[in-house]
């Protein structure tokens, strides 16, 4: 039995253990995976949170919000998508210490690829420069991403995104959501990386007026499925990327992560597509249905 978890704040609803419990019962490989909720804990300890999982035989473990940039300086180890990107959303318990990685990044790239194909990103607008708005700015670098207009309450927080990102030849300005609103026609993509339209943080992150045809449009957020966002960019007739598509992505290679030293990678590939028709099914259909 490999014990995995999931570290983050309000995370009831989750579909994390799910995933990994299917995924491992498909392979043959008994997998439980639980959940460490720190919403309603007062002074919650997320380095003795990791310590506990591992004093208690856990393999690893995901992290999301608020956590992935502890994860990432709490590691001895860091991943190449860690050290590119500079949080974490999976912990390994390694016999060398514990191993930071980065499935948001790599999950980005796989998932706008599977929906997209080559299309060129263009000049997108990040909402939300937080852990997942971080992975997925690099991933953009990799999609062939012309410029990133970062939007982020936090302006310290978007100004060491901007600098972080142009270091890596990525170009990329803060910009307010006046100029957002302005600008978002003349512009190709819009990504939600900010919690903003999950089931806990109900709304929209921009005004949507702009939204048409010529973009295409994805929402980190996959409870619900259906974002204000991404019903918006539907109704405009733009293309949308699911926080599903990424969900199960990431979900993936941080199974490949878990279970390296007794999976094979090439036996986990077959199981991708099917896994992604089954939460795609779960998830997105009934409501596209009724809508």
């Amino acid at each position: 039995m490999i014990k995995l978890g999931l570290v983050g704040e309000g995370i009831a609803k989750s579909q994390s253990p799910d995933l990994h419990e299917r995924l491992g019962a498909s392979l043959g490989e008994p997998v439980r995976y639980d959940l460490v909720d720190s919403r309603g804990v007062a002074d919650f300890d997320f380095p003795n949170a990791i310590q506990k999982l591992r004093a208690e035989g856990y393999r690893g473990t995901n992290v999301t919000f608020p956590f992935k940039e502890k994860a990432a300086q709490l590691a001895d180890i860091r991943g190449e998508g860690v050290r590119r990107v500079g949080t974490a959303n999976t912990l390994l318990f390694d016999a060398d210490g514990l191993r930071a990685e980065n499935t948001d990044y790599t999950g980005f790239i796989s998932a706008y690829r599977h929906s997209f194909g080559s299309q060129p990103a263009g000049e997108v607008l990040l909402i939300g420069a937080g852990g997942v708005g971080r992975a997925v700015a690099c991933a953009l670098g990799e999609l062939a991403v012309s410029h990133i207009h970062i939007l982020e309450h936090d302006a310290s927080r978007a100004e060491s995104l901007s600098r972080d990102l142009n270091a890596m030849g990525i170009k990329a300005t803060c910009i307010t959501s006046e100029q957002a609103q302005q600008e978002l026609p003349q512009w190709q993509g819009v990504v939600n990386c900010s919690p903003i339209g999950h089931i806990n943080h109900p709304g929209c992150p921009i005004d949507t007026a702009g939204l048409g045809a010529q973009h295409w449009v994805f929402d980190a957020v996959y409870i619900p499925a259906h974002t204000e966002l991404l019903n918006a960019a539907h109704q405009a007739g733009a293309k949308t990327l699911s926080g599903v598509d990424l969900f199960v992505f990431q979900g993936v290679d941080a199974f490949r992560f878990f279970t390296a030293d007794c999976i094979a990678s090439e036996q986990i590939d077959p199981h991708v597509i099917p896994l992604r028709t089954h939460y795609i099914e779960q998830l997105v259909a009934p409501q596209r249905s009724n809508s």
